[in-house]
């Protein structure tokens, strides 16, 4: 096999490498899509009758029961109900806002006196960058475009009889 087809056939195999990491990594950013922003101010409101509503047990229909945030977002707590109310570390008086920075990516389950099972979920990621896209793609793409290369370097090549020309072999 030439030098020219061995070279060819490894920028190739890199070429559709790559390809195949963009697409992988690109859909796993799809699916987690939620941190794909920088950080931000995000609001829960605590509406008036809340502290009843977990007394009967119901649940709040405007708190969710769950949240994802990026690292950096400010979780700001407006409680307007009559009730004092908790928030892990934070005790918001009735009628004021309490705020909370989250600074680090961490999973937490934090007491909380505003849903009914008194805790929340708190899920805080890195946010996604273009240095995080690029990572993912070349931790994908590079191994990929190897290992083709390495299946497309050993694929045996045959040469025509009639017209001389060099063809792969099909298994």
């Amino acid at each position: 096999m030439s030098k020219e087809l061995i070279i060819k056939r490894i920028v190739l195999s890199m070429i559709v490498g790559l390809v195949i990491g963009l697409l992988l990594s690109e859909l796993t950013f799809l699916y987690v899509g939620e941190t794909a922003r920088p950080p931000k101010t995000i609001t829960i409101v605590i509406p008036t009758g809340t502290a009843e509503l977990i007394a009967r047990g119901e649940r709040s229909p405007s708190i969710p029961q769950d949240m994802t945030f990026v690292t950096g977002d400010t979780l700001v707590i407006d409680n307007q109900d009559i009730v004092n109310h908790q928030l892990g570390p934070l005790w918001i008086p009735a009628g004021a806002t309490g705020q909370l920075v989250l600074g680090e990516a961490e999973n937490l389950a934090v007491e909380c006196s505003f849903q009914l099972n008194n805790y929340v979920g708190l899920d805080v990621r890195d946010p996604l960058t273009l240095r995080t896209r690029i990572s993912g793609i070349l931790n994908a793409g590079l191994p990929m475009g190897i290992l083709i290369a390495v299946y497309a370097v050993i694929l045996p090549v045959k040469k025509d009889k009639k017209d001389d020309t060099l063809q792969t072999v099909q298994p």
